[in-house]
C-alpha cells in the first residue's frame, strides 16, 4: 500500500562515496593534461594518465598566500586547474584526478597518507593530510597506488605489493615497505631517493577516505597556522628528469641522482619564475601582490 510519501531509500544524485565523475568535462581535462590516448580503464591507460597529470599540473599553494580559500568542489577545481591552467596541492589534484578515473570506469578509493620526510622512526607524529588513491582496472587484478598530488612524483602508479623492493619509475627511485601499525594493521611506507639519500616519504593505510574526509583535512592544511602551506609559497614541478621546487624565495632544482642546485630570488622575480619554470601564469593583479611578498612580516 502506498503511503503517499517519497521513497526514502532512493539513491541521491551525488553519493558521498563517489567522486562526481559524471560532472567532469572529460574532454577539457584530458586536453589540459595533454592526453589523447584510449579512454578505457586499463593498466596502460592508468600509467599514461598518471604521467600526463603529474607532469602537466604543478603543485602550488598560491591561493592561500594570496588570501583566498581552497574549495574542493569539482566546478571550482575545473575552473582553476583546467580552464585557467593553474595547479593545486594534493587534495585538489587527487579530487580532480579521481573524478576523471571514475568517469573512465576505473575503481577508485581515496586514501590518506601521513607525511614523514625522514621522521618515521623519530617518534614525531604529523597529521595524516596527504591524499592519494587506490585504483583497480578492468583488465588486471593488481591494485595500484596513484599519487598525483605530492609534487614530487612518482610519474606512474605503483603496485601495492611488498614483493618488488626498490623500483624505478622513470629515472626516479622508490621503495615500498609494508610495516605493522600499533594496532596490527598493515602500514605502507613509501621511500624515495633524492638529495638526502633514501628517505621515508609518507606512510599510509588502506582505510577508505571520502570527499568529506578530504574536506576536513583540506580545512586544516589551508587555514591552520601550523600548516606549512599557510606560511610561504610552496610550488613544485615534477618532470621525467628534473624536480623544481620554490620554497619561500628559494628555487631548487633536483635530479634523479640526488644532486641539486639552488638560488635565492627577489620577490619581484616570482611572477616570471612561476611562468617560465612552473608554467603558472598569474593575472596582473595577483602577480603584483605576490611580488610584494605579503607572507613576510618584517
Amino acid at each position: 500500500m502506498s503511503t503517499g510519501k517519497k521513497d526514502m531509500v532512493t539513491e541521491p544524485t551525488q553519493r558521498a562515496d563517489r567522486w562526481q565523475g559524471e560532472d567532469l568535462d572529460l574532454d577539457a581535462y584530458l586536453a589540459r593534461i595533454g592526453y589523447d590516448g584510449p579512454r578505457t580503464p586499463t593498466v596502460d591507460t592508468l600509467h599514461a594518465l598518471v604521467a600526463a597529470h603529474t607532469t602537466a599540473m604543478p603543485f602550488e599553494n598560491l591561493e592561500i598566500i594570496l588570501g583566498r580559500g581552497i574549495p574542493l568542489d569539482l566546478a571550482t577545481l575545473q575552473d582553476k586547474m583546467v580552464a585557467r591552467r593553474r595547479g593545486g596541492y594534493c587534495y585538489e589534484n587527487v579530487t580532480l584526478f579521481a573524478a576523471a578515473l571514475e568517469r573512465l570506469g576505473f575503481g577508485v578509493t581515496g586514501l590518506s597518507g601521513r607525511v614523514t620526510m625522514g621522521s618515521l622512526d623519530s617518534g614525531a607524529i604529523r597529521p595524516a593530510t596527504h591524499a592519494l588513491v587506490r585504483v583497480t582496472t578492468a583488465d588486471d587484478e593488481r591494485v595500484w597506488i596513484c599519487d598525483v598530488g605530492f609534487g614530487h612524483g612518482p610519474l606512474a602508479p605503483f603496485e601495492l605489493t611488498d614483493a618488488h623492493g626498490e623500483f624505478a619509475l622513470g629515472a626516479w627511485r622508490f621503495r615500498l615497505e609494508r610495516r605493522t601499525s600499533v594496532l596490527g594493521a598493515d602500514l605502507w611506507v613509501l621511500h624515495q631517493f633524492g638529495r638526502d639519500g633514501w628517505q621515508d616519504r609518507y606512510a599510509f593505510t588502506l582505510e577508505p577516505q571520502y570527499r568529506i574526509d578530504y574536506a576536513v583535512g583540506n580545512h586544516f592544511v589551508s587555514t591552520s597556522p601550523r600548516s606549512p602551506f599557510t606560511t610561504r609559497p610552496f610550488v613544485q614541478r615534477f618532470l621525467p628528469d628534473t624536480h623544481h621546487v620554490l620554497d619561500d624565495l628559494t628555487l631548487t632544482t633536483e635530479y634523479p641522482d640526488g644532486t641539486s642546485s639552488a638560488r635565492e630570488l627577489d620577490p619581484s622575480d616570482l611572477p616570471k619564475v612561476l611562468t617560465e619554470v612552473f608554467d603558472i601564469d598569474l593575472d596582473d593583479t595577483d602577480a603584483a601582490v605576490l611580488a610584494t611578498a605579503p607572507w613576510r612580516i618584517d
